[in-house]
């Protein structure tokens, strides 16, 4: 799912490209991306397009007569850009915002149809899609340490909880906490104010050094290659390659339709995080270190 540098990303390239232009027309190839009844798409025909604005993973196309356009992309939504008028094709292509400058493209890979796209009247209309998340960027010290310790959750989940925190998912909590040096399963009531404050350090970091990469990556061009798992990350995607502090190889833990990837030496203090199903299988078995589960691995091994 693109989180914040990719939206962020996305907003600044669509507001240099689009920002004064006129919509002509919204293509829709599939009517289930369309999640709103009204206003109708063609109430946006004719209407200048004056801010393009992210609300935390989502962008909020605003145009003149008090109307919006809000685009999530959820996990395999993505957009493409083509200069002059451009016809959905089959496959992937599943709506098309045409302007005078060029076209809009959302594509969606894969069965689950989950990017949605609604159309709404006025500021009170957006309210319904902000999700409250802080943005930590923004937020002062004493912000982010109350809104982190307003409920008692792993780490992990804190992050990418969108009530909580804005902008924050499944790749870059995994690198956000590499790089605060923290077990993605402690719990946020047990941090101390010296971790509280490496957390916020390493949100701010990891999402500004990761913005200027992807504007640089795109240069000054369409950002066409977005994705969860990009080269130079710490431990994302990274599952036995060496962590790039220690040369631990790096380790995961699998979720139903997600992934939680960690350093066992520089975040959990050289204890493996339990994997719910292969820990519940082998219950007394599991490998507590990861010399335990090295060992298993070689040759000869319990494992094999």
């Amino acid at each position: 799912m693109p989180e914040l540098p990719d939206v962020t990303v996305y907003r600044e390239r669509l507001e240099q490209l689009l920002v004064g232009d006129v919509l002509d027309q919204l293509r829709l190839r599939s009517a289930f991306v369309l999640r709103s009844v009204a206003p109708a798409p063609a109430v946006l025909e004719g209407a200048t397009l004056r801010t393009v604005e992210r609300l935390g993973k989502r962008l909020v196309f605003g145009f003149d007569r008090d109307l919006f356009a809000v685009l999530h992309l959820m996990i395999a939504g993505r957009l493409q850009w083509y200069p002059g008028e451009r016809k959905l094709a089959g496959g992937i292509e599943v709506a098309a915002l045409l302007f005078g400058r060029g076209t809009l493209v959302l594509t969606e890979a894969g069965s689950k149809k989950r990017a949605s796209l609604h159309l709404v009247e006025g500021r009170a209309g957006l309210a319904g899609f902000d999700r409250g998340g802080l943005e930590v960027e923004s937020a002062t010290p004493e912000q982010f340490a109350t809104r982190l310790r307003s409920e008692n959750r792993t780490l992990k989940r804190a992050l990418c909880d969108p009530t909580l925190f804005s902008g924050i998912g499944n790749a870059y909590s995994d690198e956000i906490l590499h790089r605060a040096r923290l077990s993605p399963v402690t719990l946020t009531s047990r941090l101390d104010d010296a971790q509280v404050a490496r957390l916020r350090q390493a949100i701010c970091a990891v999402f500004a050094e990761w913005t200027q990469r992807l504007r640089a990556e795109a240069a000054g061009g369409w950002p066409k290659k977005v994705t969860a798992f990009r080269d130079g990350m710490a431990v994302h995607g990274r599952y036995r390659q060496p962590c790039p502090v220690c040369g631990s190889p790096v380790q995961r833990v699998r979720y139903a339709d997600s992934e939680c990837n960690y350093c066992v030496t520089c975040q959990c203090e050289g204890r493996l995080l339990a994997d719910r199903g292969l820990s519940q299988l082998l219950r007394k078995d599991w490998p507590k270190t990861l010399a335990e589960l090295e060992e298993r691995r070689r040759p000869g091994g319990d494992g094999g």
